[in-house]
């Protein structure tokens, strides 16, 4: 069942076998469909900008390492009035004031180096890097979730699209029904009941009509929004078995390696493992180095200059600071044991999302199997209706309700066509595999680490690499 297709405009009068006109130039394939929501959907191009500002927790980590250097600078104007007394005994005081004013001002430079602190920058950094990865594995579960909803969209337009075509065919068929039905009527060879039959089975044709089109118009609207442009003459979407396990216990398996979900809950649990180790850095001694210079001038109206210079180790060691630091330790563990359920939790959604999806395709198989046959018998049957009825051996009613039959059974093979190909679509987003390289699609893939080195070891600037 790999070539099931669905087609939409007068090509799906081709398939369900209504009236046949001339067959568009298909100008969209669901590929290209998948690209442009791959590269145009908003809430995809802002994930990324996400994963970039997370990029920039790795450089922030990093800077513990590095040295810290200020420079200060002041100067200004006082003015001095003193009075000082000196000599051998009370009758012998020699009195010497000193009064003016100076300009004192000085420039200095100070550099201060951590070189322990209880490995807080390590941790620190293989954290922010563990944030890195989750935020990437969160970019690819929102690019599988627009790439899905891509194609659904696409084969949700081209599953109503045809319905329409369905029931305008339908409508068609009922009104030249109708007429007969008046022209027998007229000549006696049936009842006015005939006729009100008819008529009523019109109108419910054209309510459908209706329905259909009102189903289409939304369904456009989602395209648009979607996948960022009008649908126009759509091609056939097809099933993406090939990409796919071949059976349900690799499709689980796979799932439970690859499944973004599962990949950025592990990272999760590295993250909370790390911050448990930076609270406990905290209890840790810290050992710094600092060294500064400074130059002076007018400090005092009897010093014009000076020049100092220190170089300082030190070594500050915690004993209690209120208990803070132990709460803290604890609620982080408290944080990973939450991060080790989650996990859990999150393989078991992802076991049951590969394993729903996985029915819904094996499902979707028979059900494009029973369709056809449904449609097959029921254009068998109504044409064996109308000619009993042409032979007196049918009435009216038996021919409209071999119609409506008929009807049904086409949208339900268009609806079964549709499901089967996005059923396929979700197994392999199921598995973790719905991406740009494994569908082959044409297009740049975005690849995040590019950003990522060029932001890491960056020491200064404050344009982003974009030039912003």
């Amino acid at each position: 069942m790999g070539g099931v297709r669905i087609v939409t405009g007068t090509a799906a009068a081709v398939l369900l076998l209504a009236s046949i006109g001339v067959t568009p130039v298909l100008a969209d394939t669901i590929d290209a469909a998948l690209v442009r929501a791959y590269q145009n959907n908003p809430q995809l191009n802002a994930q990324r900008a996400q994963v970039r500002f997370t990029d920039e927790n790795v450089p922030q980590a990093l800077s513990g390492y590095r040295p810290r250097v200020a420079v200060t600078a002041s100067a200004g104007t006082q003015y001095t009035d003193t009075l000082t007394t000196a000599g051998g005994g009370p009758n012998n005081l020699v009195k010497t004031g000193i009064h003016g004013v100076n300009s004192p001002r000085s420039i200095g430079t100070t550099i201060s180096q951590t070189v322990f602190n209880g490995f807080q920058t390590a941790n620190r950094t293989r954290a922010a890097e563990a944030q890195v990865s989750g935020a990437r594995e969160g970019l690819r579960v929102l690019e599988q979730s627009v790439l899905l909803s891509a194609a659904t969209i696409y084969m949700d337009y081209l599953r109503d699209s045809a319905i329409v075509e369905v029931q305008k065919s339908n409508v068609r068929v009922l009104e030249q029904t109708l007429k007969q039905t008046r022209d027998r009527f007229s000549v006696g060879e049936v009842t006015r009941t005939d006729v009100a039959q008819s008529e009523a089975q019109l109108a419910a044709g054209r309510t459908q009509l209706l329905t259909a089109e009102s189903n289409l118009v939304t369904t456009r609207a989602n395209f648009r929004r979607i996948i960022g442009n009008e649908p126009e003459a759509l091609a056939p979407g097809s099933p993406v078995d090939r990409f796919l396990p071949v059976s349900l216990p690799g499709a689980v398996d796979l799932g439970l390696t690859e499944n973004p979900n599962v990949t950025a809950a592990m990272f999760g649990i590295d993250v909370s493992f790390l911050q448990v180790k930076v609270s406990e850095g905290a209890l840790l001694p810290t050992v710094t180095l600092q060294g500064s210079v400074q130059q002076s001038y007018e400090q005092t109206l009897t010093f014009y200059r000076q020049f100092g210079a220190s170089a300082i180790a030190q070594l500050s060691v915690p004993v209690y600071q209120g208990g803070a630091e132990y709460s803290l330790i604890r609620q982080n563990k408290e944080s990973l044991a939450q991060q080790r359920l989650a996990l859990e939790q999150v393989r078991d959604q992802t076991r049951s999302n590969v394993v729903t999806a996985w029915g819904q395709l094996v499902a979707g198989k028979a059900q494009v199997q029973s369709a056809q046959s449904q449609v097959s018998a029921s254009e068998i049957a109504l044409n064996g209706v109308r000619e009993e009825a042409k032979a007196g051996q049918r009435t009216t009613l038996d021919v409209l309700n071999a119609q409506q039959a008929l009807v049904n059974a086409r949208v339900a093979l268009v609806t079964a066509q549709h499901d089967r190909v996005v059923a396929s679509y979700a197994v392999l987003n199921a598995v973790g595999r719905l991406a740009p390289i494994v569908l082959g699609l044409k297009t740049n893939v975005y690849d995040p680490s590019v950003h990522y080195h060029q932001v890491r070891d960056s020491w200064a600037g404050v344009r982003i690499p974009d030039g912003r």
